[in-house]
């Protein structure tokens, strides 16, 4: 049973206190999450979203874990690529992503011709 409240974020953006940073690191033993190397004194890391924010996770303390700065980077980039594919087919699909802009194509109707000039028409 827990002692201590679990930390829930106001907002999605608020900083995580060094309390609960310590309480992290210390419940997973400082072992990276996503790469499974112990932490070392030094190593610039960072909390992960277990459950990303953008999918529905909350920003509570059961929700993040310890991991370092270079594969958490690579993580973020490979689902903020996943979240916008997801992005533009939900708004193709509800008829919100732009249409084509291609031009209407002629169907080769003639060109008007310009009127004959009085040396022609003698």
């Amino acid at each position: 049973m827990r002692t201590v409240p679990e930390w829930i974020g106001k907002s999605d953006d608020e900083k995580v206190p060094p309390r609960v940073r310590l309480r992290l690191f210390e419940k997973y033993g400082g072992i990276c999450q996503l790469s499974q190397r112990k932490i070392m004194a030094g190593d610039a890391w960072d909390l992960d979203h277990i459950k990303a924010l953008w999918r529905g996770g909350e920003h509570r303390e059961s929700n993040l874990h310890p991991v370092l700065k270079q594969p958490h980077r690579e993580k973020s980039a490979e689902e903020q690529s996943v979240q916008a594919k997801c992005d533009r087919i939900r708004k193709k699909h509800l008829g919100l992503w732009p249409q084509s802009k291609a031009k209407i194509k002629s169907r080769g109707f003639p060109k008007s011709r310009e009127p004959l000039n009085a040396r022609e028409r003698t």
